[in-house]
């Protein structure tokens, strides 16, 4: 893993940022951007695709894990009937049922000092809610992406947008990118990983217990 914004990375080597925007695999590690950072802001959005015709519905959550990436409790999973952790570091700012109008549909505030230490990453994920009912998948998604903003003074830091990664899946549920804990540095990586089975296998892989009905 190249962390291009480490000092210790080789200073013979130019590297050019054109942008904030990344792609899937890479990570950035974004307490070097601001080392006064305490409170960031996941924002995230996304259309409708113009083939579809009924309304779509995405949902983000996150996981807070473990080294053992579980989770340690049901608080450790944030989402819209469950809208912080037990510690209050995570929040979810509530849920949007169609995606309509402008700036993010969605986010998640963090307070990275509160976060328990116990907890190395914060699993973001996307899922389309009644997807198999409604026939939607992430493939139903358009112009979908995941942000990072310096809840401070507002500085977008990265943007990962999600078209390539989504096209032609049929699968309702993605690991889309994770806050990673590496000592007193956190790293923002760009995960963009569909899965079978949606949120809940996703929940049960983190130790979630998931009831049916």
């Amino acid at each position: 893993m190249v962390d291009i914004f480490d000092p210790s990375y080789g200073e013979e080597i130019e590297i050019k940022v054109s942008d904030n925007r990344i792609k899937k695999g890479e990570d950035v590690n974004i307490t070097a951007k601001d080392l006064t950072m305490t409170h960031v802001m996941i924002g995230v959005g996304w259309q409708l695709n113009a083939f579809d015709a009924d309304t779509l519905d995405v949902d983000v959550s996150c996981f807070l894990l473990n080294k053992d990436m579980k989770t340690r409790m049901n608080e450790d999973f944030v989402f819209y009937n469950n809208l912080q952790d037990l510690e209050g570091a995570v929040v979810h700012n509530g849920d949007n049922l169609t995606g309509a109008g402008d700036g993010d549909d969605e986010s998640i505030s963090i307070d990275l000092n509160a976060l328990s230490y116990d907890i190395t990453k914060v699993m973001f994920v996307f899922s389309i809610y009644r997807g198999e009912e409604k026939e939607q998948s992430l493939s139903s998604i358009r112009n979908g992406y995941i942000r990072v903003v310096n809840a401070s003074n507002g500085q977008e830091l990265l943007r990962y947008e999600l078209n390539d990664d989504v096209e032609d899946r049929k699968e309702t549920g993605m690991l889309v990118a994770s806050l990673n804990r590496e000592g007193p540095k956190w790293h923002f990586e760009a995960v963009g990983v569909p899965v079978e089975g949606g949120l809940a296998k996703i929940a049960t892989d983190y130790d979630m217990i998931v009831h049916a009905g």
